[in-house]
């Protein structure tokens, strides 16, 4: 389900844009942050507002500080959602089956700069492209923050370590939906999964908040540091663990 909550609190695109830059990386323009020394990727998919929102590329330089190569791909080519557009017609023209198509050759970029590890964070709707593009291609791990368009069905399919990060207040995927996928995932004892429902808070909370919200921020920062420990557990660890068998 994608809905009016995936709308809310639209970036303001005139703030700072984040310490990184943009380049094309397998055939995609990117927000890039980070060094290649780490060897450790992450791919991190925006929501529908795209890769230029400056609370999107501030997390995207939080996790190239805790050490890893981090790329936001534009998707959207030059096309977000903005207020006004028709969601549903705009997103026919955005599916997430399409936009992991179009991550494979960014990965395969990364792997050919001498990336070991890559794992993946998708927002919104781009949790649903996670979904997508691990059929097509192997990751270390995920992380879905507020999920849109995700189904039972979709968890049912993941093979990889899943961090799903979910609001109290959201209809894409309310917090007995979330219950549902801790379920599944339960029954996959190969599969490590987290799920949390963070209290009081609205689908959105984690890229879309008040820079000026001391609480707003606060709460945003505890579900980035919940995706890091994820990430350190199994994309820094697969990576060590590769070069020190090389």
């Amino acid at each position: 389900m994608i809905g009016s909550q995936c709308c809310e609190n639209p970036p303001d695109l005139s703030l700072s844009s984040g310490s990184g830059w943009v380049e094309e990386i397998g055939g995609l323009e990117s927000y890039i942050s980070g060094s290649l020394d780490s060897k450790l990727g992450i791919l991190l998919v925006s929501d529908v507002f795209g890769f230029e929102a400056p609370n999107l590329r501030k997390l995207a330089d939080k996790v190239a500080a805790a050490g890893y190569y981090v790329v936001v791909p534009n998707f959207f080519h030059g096309d977000p959602f903005t207020p006004g557009m028709h969601l549903m017609i705009w997103y026919q023209s955005h599916l997430a089956e399409d936009a992991a198509k179009e991550a494979r050759p960014v990965i395969e970029a990364l792997r050919s700069k001498g990336i070991s590890a890559i794992g993946a964070a998708g927002i919104c709707w781009g949790a649903k492209v996670l979904v997508e593009l691990l059929k097509l291609d192997n990751l270390k791990a995920i992380v879905m923050l507020h999920p849109s368009l995700v189904t039972v069905d979709d968890i049912e399919e993941i093979k990889v370590p899943i961090s799903i990060l979910g609001a109290e207040v959201d209809q894409m995927s309310p917090p007995e939906v979330l219950k549902e996928f801790e379920e599944v995932l339960s029954t996959k004892p190969e599969v490590d999964s987290f799920v949390k429902i963070f209290n009081g808070v609205r689908h959105g909370w984690t890229v879309r908040y008040n820079i000026k919200n001391e609480e707003a921020v606060k709460r945003a920062e505890e579900a980035h540091n919940d995706m890091l420990e994820w990430f350190f557990k199994y994309v820094r660890s697969s990576g060590f663990c590769r070069k020190s068998a090389l």
